[in-house]
């Protein structure tokens, strides 16, 4: 039991306003860095952890999927990694005390901070039907209630198998071999809820649904183009490459409804004049688009180049087909609506596009902004039709560059974690693994909530994350989750999602990326792949937090071998789990480019790509696809506004690290809207108004809410607002997807504001 005791959570009253900043990191971002690390940690273990963090042989950052420089350094991590450090490495524990003294109704009722903030689970625990408290269960029993379970079901397919991105490439393998021997493809994860729209258009553009830049690229490139995202806090380590590419010349356009900190200045805290305040500019134009409005800015941008026949001609004609039906969608595009969309004068979009046709080497770099939309898909199509139009894919310096989240969420989807798996993944697997895949598609997230709604799922096993809080529709989740016969989460600390059960569950504690992982065939590494295809490896090196956790990898096999036998076609479950060596020894006979896995992550290694690599592409006719897209604004009626959710500087993705926002000046707080001056007025609610956004009914009558926040007047485009996930995806409904991606549309959300009662 830990001596260290969790942080107090302050009194909604004393949530503070104050100016947003201009500048990202520097001695703040230090000083952060080390307030976190002494309160969960301490000294020593501060030092010890941090030291580690993206070294050769250390271990890889939680934190994002940025990849690492071929020169390190070191002290090789940012603010928002050294918190998500923190947080996995604490102190604190979450011991069956914990548990015996809270119900879990009474769990329920605290805040996520709260929940976080109990510290490391350290034993499994079982809470049985009707039972109130969770209580702790022996390994051996908890596997025996998962296979009862499951042999239980009519068909595997009224089982969903869930994985966070923090899952590394070894546990994803050995996870989808055991859910496809079950006989389902029900394996959603949480590329579902953030760059499936990416993933969907790159593979009908080029024939692969990963970006095709390098570091180097983006530090070689003259023209850098930010869409839809917020580096200084969700990738801070971004922000030294674009620091790099200006050193050399280049151009950085911000492209995004409000004017980030790390986009404006970069104070890097590497460097002395970071530390003294004198910083690099980073973006040279900020271009702040209406919300949703990105697919019109492309689109016209697009439009520009061709009128003024600023192609590489050679290009299009070796490599592209489709030039003359975007041509056609080109003119036909209507100027109007181009401008109700974006909320931009035409001369903004001039200037963006000199910018274009002066580049030689332009990079385009987005995130969740672009991927959240009703439309999203077309968006990043348009994106993709810009840089085929100038050559810009193959190119050193250039390219397309989805900026990932979690630290192997592409990993993952490479390892098969993936519900619509490609004929011929599963064709070349099936031989290695020896058993017969399934070929039925399984359940995304939003089909796996709607499953569990309607009785169709009634078990639900999550390989880590947080699956309520990162959900939309947040009601609608939570009582599906309680229709499961059983749910099971795979977890180091206590979340949201754990105090929602179902009518009997578990949580399973597991090792972090910081932890020694020891199995019988000795000290084990794993291995992650970054958002640039990049693969390499990560070896915790501190004590585990208690004696009776188990890697996710040993976990997974465990329960493969309990469910399935000791042999499953080819695969010795036991023998997995003794010696990671062994899967990566399947990896490299079923998966393209992991050929001697072994041998080659010692110093790492970067996956193939064949638009990047030969200029060639894996599209039905072998040609990359110029595709129009029909122009698509959102609907907004009078009194109302397009609300998109976003992170604080204090969390990542759900995990709530502190109740500040530095960069956007809220302190002790989460509950706050940001919205124009303006719309305030014409709202008739002055700043600091404490109100309820409201939703748009649904055909049904059913107004979705989220209560009791602060207005705040801040720099939007008009019309636009703007708040904190997970507390706002109440708002989002189940049933408003992305065409063709089915992403949960979090970026884009009709509401009203409403005083409070």
């Amino acid at each position: 039991m830990s001596l260290r005791r969790p942080p107090k959570e302050p009194p909604a009253a004393a949530l503070h306003v104050g100016p947003a900043a201009d500048h990202a990191a520097g001695l703040p971002a230090i000083l952060s860095s080390l307030r976190h690390g002494l309160r969960e940690m301490g000294l020593r273990r501060t030092v010890q952890t941090l030291r580690m963090v993206n070294q050769d042989q250390g271990f890889d950052c939680m934190g994002c999927a940025w990849p690492d420089p071929a020169r390190r350094h070191h002290a090789e991590f940012c603010e928002n990694g050294a918190k998500a450090v923190a947080e996995e490495a604490t102190l604190l524990r979450a011991g069956p005390e914990l548990f015996a003294q809270w119900s879990v109704a009474e769990l329920a009722e605290q805040s996520d901070f709260w929940l976080g903030k109990r510290g490391r689970l350290t034993e499994p625990l079982y809470l049985a039907p009707g039972a109130t408290h969770y209580a702790p269960v022996s390994w051996d029993d908890a596997f025996g209630v998962i296979s009862g379970a499951l042999h239980g079901l009519a068909s595997p397919d009224e089982a969903a198998f869930y994985t966070s991105g923090r899952t590394s490439n070894e546990a994803a393998f050995v996870y989808q071999a055991f859910v496809r021997a079950l006989g389902t493809n029900n394996l959603p994860d949480c590329s579902n809820m953030c760059h499936e729209s990416s993933g969907v258009a790159l593979e009908q553009s080029i024939g692969i649904g990963k970006g095709s830049v390098s570091l180097e690229d983006i530090e070689m490139a003259d023209l850098i183009l930010v869409a839809g995202q917020n580096p200084g806090t969700n990738h801070p380590r971004m922000l030294s490459a674009l620091e790099a590419a200006k050193d050399r010349g280049a151009k950085v356009i911000a492209i995004n409804p409000l004017r980030e900190a790390g986009l404006s200045r970069f104070d890097n805290p590497q460097k002395v004049r970071g530390m003294l305040g004198r910083g690099v500019e980073i973006a040279d134009l900020h271009v702040p688009v209406r919300v949703g409005g990105d697919l019109a800015l492309f689109a016209a941008v697009n439009a520009r180049l061709l009128a003024a026949d600023a192609l590489d001609h050679d290009f299009v004609r070796e490599h592209c087909d489709g030039l003359d039906a975007v041509r056609a969608a080109a003119a036909a595009l209507d100027p109007d609506a181009v401008r109700a969309a974006t909320g931009l004068d035409d001369h903004v979009v001039d200037e963006l596009t000199a910018l274009v046709m002066a580049s030689e080497r332009t990079v385009i770099c987005w995130a969740m902004g672009l991927t959240q939309h009703r439309h999203s898909v077309a968006t990043i199509r348009e994106v993709v039709n810009l840089l085929l139009l100038r050559g810009m894919i193959g190119r050193p310096g250039a390219g397309l560059c989805p900026v990932r989240g979690h630290s192997n969420v592409q990993g993952d989807r490479t390892m098969g974690i993936f519900e619509k798996p490609r004929p011929e993944f599963l064709d070349r697997l099936e031989p290695v693994l020896g058993y017969p895949l399934p070929r039925e598609h399984g359940l995304d997230v939003v089909g796996t909530i709607e499953a569990l709604r309607d009785g169709r799922v009634k078990v639900f096993l999550g390989m880590g994350g947080n699956f309520l809080s990162a959900a939309p529709d947040t009601a609608v989740t939570a009582a599906a989750l309680g229709r499961a016969e059983l749910t099971v989460h795979v977890a180091t600390k206590l979340n949201r999602s754990h105090v929602t059960p179902g009518r009997a569950a578990l949580l399973l504690p597991t090792l972090g990326r910081t932890e020694r992982d020891v199995q019988a065939g000795g000290e084990q590494r794993v291995t992650v792949e970054d958002s640039m295809s990049a693969v390499h490896a990560s070896r915790g090196r501190l004590e585990p937090a208690s004696r009776h956790l188990r890697s996710e990898v040993a976990i997974v096999c465990a329960l493969a071998e309990r469910t399935l036998g000791a042999r499953t076609g080819n695969v010795e479950w036991a023998a997995l789990a003794e010696d990671y060596d062994r899967i990566r020894e399947l990896v490299a006979a079923g998966i393209d480019g992991f050929e001697d896995f072994n041998a080659r992550i010692e110093h790492g290694f970067v996956l193939p790509h064949p638009p990047r690599d030969s200029r060639s592409f894996a599209t039905p006719n072998g040609r990359a696809q110029l595709i129009p897209n029909p122009l698509e604004v959102l609907d907004v009626p009078p009194g109302h506004l397009l609300l998109q959710t976003l992170r604080s500087h204090d969390q990542y993705n759900t995990t709530i690290y502190g109740l500040n926002d530095r960069y956007r000046g809220i302190k002790a707080g989460r509950r706050v809207v940001l919205v124009h001056p303006e719309d305030l007025r014409e709202l008739g609610l002055p700043p600091g108004t404490t109100v309820d956004l409201l939703g748009r009914p649904d055909r049904d009558g059913t107004v979705r809410r989220a209560d009791r926040f602060r207005a705040v007047a801040y720099d939007t485009p008009r019309g636009c607002a703007a708040a904190y996930y997970p507390e706002t995806n109440a708002l989002v409904p189940l049933h408003s997807v992305a065409l063709e991606s089915g992403t949960p549309t979090s970026k884009s959300v009709v509401i009203r504001l409403a005083r409070s009662g």
